[in-house]
């Protein structure tokens, strides 16, 4: 997945600096396609006359993580009905691509600290019982031998494992793209 992110990325700046040095575009994305290969698809699309940003938009479907392959198409489609150069939307796509990618990171890297607190969170339970083992005390035969015990136990796990799940799905959440 990272490396098809990679990869479009560095298609859209090859895309973007051989249109600027002159190049077609059925040509620029030849060279793309060289270090792509599914880029042959929309290569083919533009050599039969087909709708390229709708080759490119499939690419983004198929491959899991080529969907940044979207605003590329999305570019590819303004310039052909704009008459604006495709090589300078590229361009600015690459930046935004760019920029969404650190933004992706950052994000990433604030979730994983929220995430390792959760669960140092969740195994403090099993460190105060451990604890409690250690100074004389068995809190263990009341959570396996009593009824109460067994009520506390589950309804502690079953916390645990929400909150755990609740933790996820918030950073699931907030690191989509």
């Amino acid at each position: 997945m990272a490396a098809d992110q990679a990869a479009v990325l560095e298609a859209c700046d090859l895309l973007a600096a051989e249109l600027a040095a002159g190049r077609p575009p059925g040509a620029a994305l030849a060279a793309a396609a060289e270090r792509w290969p599914p880029l042959v698809a929309a290569v083919e699309a533009m050599r039969l006359g087909a709708d390229v940003p709708g080759a490119l938009r499939s690419l983004a479907a198929e491959h899991r993580g080529a969907a940044d392959l979207r605003w590329v198409a999305g570019a590819w489609q303004v310039a052909q009905r704009s008459g604006h150069g495709l090589a300078a939307a590229l361009e600015r796509t690459a930046d935004s691509l760019r920029a969404r990618r650190r933004t992706r990171r950052l994000v990433d890297s604030e979730l994983a600290s929220a995430r390792a607190t959760a669960r140092l969170v969740a195994s403090l339970p099993l460190a105060v019982l451990v604890m409690g083992s250690g100074s004389g005390s068995d809190p263990w035969s009341f959570l396996l031998r009593t009824p109460l015990g067994w009520a506390c136990l589950v309804s502690g796990l079953a916390l645990v494992a929400l909150g755990l799940w609740w933790i996820e799905r918030l950073a699931d959440r907030a690191s989509a793209p």
